[in-house]
């Protein structure tokens, strides 16, 4: 069954897909049945800039372990960074 859970974030970065690098403007983030990765649900993350249309999208399905284990792993580099005073204001890249 599907779960219709999901949503969209901003963000500002890049991605690299088949074509090269892209500006990431949005990142769709869902918990529903992933296309390719081998589990009934996944978190699934597509990363995407929707004005390059769709050959700009990077998209990942992960399993829940390792969803929750990003996620740690990302708070725990960030705030490594924060504390040794290597955050900086953001820049924004079109």
């Amino acid at each position: 069954m599907c779960t219709m859970i999901a949503r969209q974030v901003k963000i500002n970065g890049s991605g690299k897909g088949a074509n090269g690098w892209f500006s990431l403007h949005e990142a769709d983030v869902s918990y529903d049945h992933p296309f390719n990765a081998p589990f009934e649900h996944a978190l699934n993350i597509d990363f995407v800039n929707e004005s390059q249309g769709p050959g700009a999208r990077v998209a990942v399905e992960l399993s829940v372990e390792a969803a929750r284990t990003l996620v740690e792993t990302i708070q725990a580099v960030l705030s490594r960074a924060e504390a040794g005073g290597f955050i900086e204001k953001s820049v924004t890249r079109d």
